[in-house]
């Protein structure tokens, strides 16, 4: 199964009409038109609505908002509705309700608010989703099914603790086996019997909140049941519509880097894969973009869909900055150039009401076409529509991957050492932005991967390692790929138990080190690394490198260990093993990086432009799609890298010649 077939690229939002009284569609479907919508998803909070009561389902207003869109010309992503509970599920079945990491047994509100391990919710969901599937599977506006909204979150109930008594079970198979993963002979924790397990909360392991436990393996476990638990609940509603559409595509909207949910558990569930972007406050333009490449590595490369961004605030955090004029498209096309075949808003008519009632969106409470965001939604739908299909099914032709893994998020930020300042997504983000600002296109992959297209494998803070990685990274290397590692990788197994032998563990070999000792100081600590031609600062976490085999490229210019190896390089077969050994500040990361690139020839064209990003794609019949956009608030002028045509303008451009960029403009360039 793959994503949804379209004659374009797909444009659209959320929409709520239930929100508003009918006669306000008309004016809503004539807006759409205007600004080139095409695509609408419905039905995400809807479940009190279709069904009212237990016994009671009413399909009356998704009948008049589907046959509406289909007569307009318009396709539709149909939610399920069942992220949200409705009032009547809670008060009959209490035990849907969420118990929180304190032991609090919630009562009904806010959303996310079911258990995930309820026979009550499981069963009455999936009901949902069946009845729903019945009647619409052959509705021509239906698309794509839209599963529930944003997975996410952790119930801790005596459910949750039976079921994760029976993960366990199925995982370990024997209380000998669960005793050595979690090292239970640590304070007298040895288990003899099942029912004697309880959940890792406030309660039990944890003190000073869910990052400080006492035994990492129970909690790592809890996340990974939870990652289950909750795929359990999307598979049960998945199979309920297979049972009467086995055609239509199914997805969920993820959120990107997430820490709670592990994505690559789901990926394999996902017919294609979608998320909600809504990068961090003053984050950089390559956070959005790690984003994107991550959730478009969870289908090896296929197309992914932009589900949700905003045109121009959010509504859920303290501060919610304006998008300024060209940021939304600049935004929308970064999406595209990493790999979406969809833009799609949250959301397309503000809701007057709740916590949302301030969150952006395409058409204002006063339904006006003559604002500065509807305008520039309206100009951006006309130029994905000019653009046509030309993009869709495109891939990324990368030569680097960066190895992200969720289980190593887990386990570092919950270790008590040697630093709780290191941060997964921040280190991973750091080598992922200099390999992007060097113009590299980047595969972000799990530890499974497949890494024989690659000629350089990024793996920073990789902490617990699996069976078998060292030697598919060896022979990475051995081929004459470059593979680097970074402080705190390949310290524990995949139960969290540090390796019997010396620092790197199974990556020592490769590269080349032995770390018997490591500093850890507080952040305003900064101890100088001599790089050569460039001195950088470095923070955090310090390991004492002895190199064995390894060549320095680069050393500490203080505390003890001043003079003794930072970064290594070393020969391996006809690669290399580069080894980060401490928390290099930006530059520093930059500079390594590069010079890996540089041995592979993988350098963009405008790696020395500064705010300049570029992303490849090629299409299915092998054209080669070249994204330039210009991240500057002033003009750009870089020189055309080929002789290409701008496929948004239609000027063609002799190699050499500047290509004329506009504040926050873009270029795609296709081959003359």
């Amino acid at each position: 199964m793959t994503a949804p077939r379209t004659p374009g690229i797909a444009h659209g939002g959320d929409y709520h009409p239930e929100q508003w009284p009918e006669h306000v569609w008309d004016e809503d479907h004539r807006l759409f038109t205007l600004a080139g919508i095409d695509t609408l998803t419905v039905g995400v909070f809807a479940w009190s609505l279709t069904q009212p009561a237990e016994d009671t389902y009413d399909f009356t207003l998704l009948d008049r908002v589907l046959d509406r869109a289909a007569a307009e010309g318009r396709r539709a992503c149909l939610g399920t509705g069942t992220a949200a509970l409705p009032p009547w599920l809670a008060r009959r079945h209490p035990e849907v309700n969420r118990t929180d990491f304190e032991g609090r047994r919630h009562r009904y509100g806010q959303r996310h608010n079911f258990c995930p391990s309820s026979p009550a919710y499981r069963d009455a969901s999936a009901a949902l989703a069946s009845r729903l599937a019945e009647r619409y599977a052959d509705h021509p506006a239906l698309l794509a099914w839209h599963i529930n909204n944003e997975y996410g979150g952790a119930c801790y109930c005596d459910l949750c603790a039976d079921a994760f008594r029976g993960w366990l079970t199925e995982r370990y198979q024997s209380l000998d086996a669960l005793n050595d993963a979690w090292w239970t002979t640590f304070w007298s924790h040895r288990y003899t019997d099942w029912d004697q397990i309880e959940v890792p909360s406030a309660l039990t392991e944890h003190w000073r909140g869910p990052d400080h436990t006492a035994f990492q393996g129970i909690t790592l476990d809890y996340h990974r049941f939870t990652t289950d638990a909750l795929l359990g609940c999307f598979l049960g509603e998945k199979e309920a519509i297979r049972a009467h559409d086995p055609d239509t595509p199914v997805t969920t909207n993820l959120m990107g880097l997430y820490r709670p949910v592990d994505y690559h558990r789901w990926a394999p569930h996902l017919d294609f894969a979608s998320w909600d972007n809504y990068p961090p406050l003053d984050a950089p333009p390559t956070r959005a973009a790690l984003g994107h490449d991550l959730v478009r590595g969870l289908k090896d490369g296929a197309p992914f869909w932009l589900m949700e961004q905003t045109p121009s605030t959010t509504a859920c955090r303290d501060v919610n900055p304006l998008r300024r004029p060209g940021e939304l498209r600049l935004a929308t096309w970064q999406a595209i150039a990493h790999g979406a075949d969809a833009a799609l808003w949250f959301q397309l008519r503000a809701s007057r009401g709740a916590c949302e009632k301030y969150h952006g969106a395409v058409i204002g409470h006063a339904g006006r076409a003559d604002t500065r965001v509807f305008r520039e939604v309206a100009a951006l739908g006309a130029e994905l529509a000019s653009l046509g299909g030309l993009t869709l099914g495109a891939r990324t032709p990368a030569r680097t991957a960066l190895l992200f893994d969720w289980d190593s998020w887990w386990a570092l930020e919950t270790s008590d050492g040697p630093s709780r300042l290191v941060r997964y997504p921040d280190v991973v983000h750091a080598y992922y932005r200099a390999a992007r600002e060097a113009g590299a296109d980047v595969d972000v992959v799990p530890v499974t991967a497949d890494l024989t297209r690659y000629e350089v494998v990024l793996a920073p803070v990789l902490h617990l390692f699996p069976d078998g990685l060292a030697e598919r990274l060896e022979e990475v290397a051995r081929r004459g790929g470059t593979v680097l590692a970074t402080f705190l990788t390949a310290r524990c197994d995949p139960y969290d138990r540090a390796f019997p032998a010396d620092v790197p563990g199974p990556l020592a070999p490769l590269m080349g080190i032995r770390v018997d000792e490591w500093d850890a100081r507080p952040a305003d600590v900064a101890h100088p690394v001599d790089l050569g031609e460039v001195r950088a600062d470095a923070r955090l976490v310090f390991e004492i490198v002895l190199p064995r085999g390894a060549e320095p490229v680069g050393t500490y210019g203080a505390d003890f260990y001043a003079g003794t190896p930072a970064v290594t390089r070393h020969r391996h077969g006809a690669g290399e093993g580069w080894y980060v050994a401490t928390a290099l500040d930006q530059p520093g990361v930059d500079h390594v990086v590069r010079r890996v690139l540089a041995r592979h020839r993988l350098l963009g064209p405008y790696a020395a432009h500064p705010g300049i990003e570029t992303a490849a794609r090629v299409t299915p019949d092998g054209t080669r799609l070249l994204f330039v956009l210009n991240h500057h608030t002033a003009p750009a002028r870089p020189p055309a890298h080929a002789a290409v045509t701008d496929l948004l303008t239609g000027r063609r451009h002799a190699a050499g010649e500047p290509l004329a960029l506009d504040p926050l403009g873009v270029a795609v360039l296709r081959p003359q």
